[in-house]
C-alpha cells in the first residue's frame, strides 16, 4: 500500500482549514485516511500550524510521501531537517 502525507481539507465555504493526514495513495482528497498528524489554518493571522513530529517522522521513515504543499509545511515546521538528520 503506498502512503502519502496530504491535506484534507475541512470548514465552512471561503474560510478553509487543512488537515494533515496519511491516507493511501488511491483514496479520494477528503475520503478515507489512516491517520492525523497535523493542522494547518492559514486564514488566521498569523497562520497556524501544527504538526505531530513523532507522528510525521515515523510515517516519512515508513516511506510515505508527502505532496509538494505538505512537503512545504513539514518544511516550515522544521520536520524535514530532523528527518534527513536522523538517516
Amino acid at each position: 500500500m503506498a502512503t502519502k502525507i496530504r491535506l484534507r481539507r475541512m470548514g465552512a465555504k471561503k474560510n478553509p482549514f487543512y488537515r494533515l493526514v496519511v491516507a493511501d495513495s488511491n483514496s479520494p482528497r477528503d475520503g478515507r485516511f489512516i491517520e492525523e498528524i497535523g493542522y494547518y489554518d492559514p486564514t488566521k493571522r498569523p497562520e497556524v500550524l501544527n504538526i505531530n513530529e513523532e507522528k510525521a517522522i515515523k510515517w516519512l521513515s515508513d516511506g510515505a510521501q508527502p505532496s509538494d504543499t505538505a512537503k512545504s509545511l513539514l518544511r516550515k515546521a522544521g520536520v524535514l531537517a530532523k528527518f534527513h538528520s536522523m538517516n
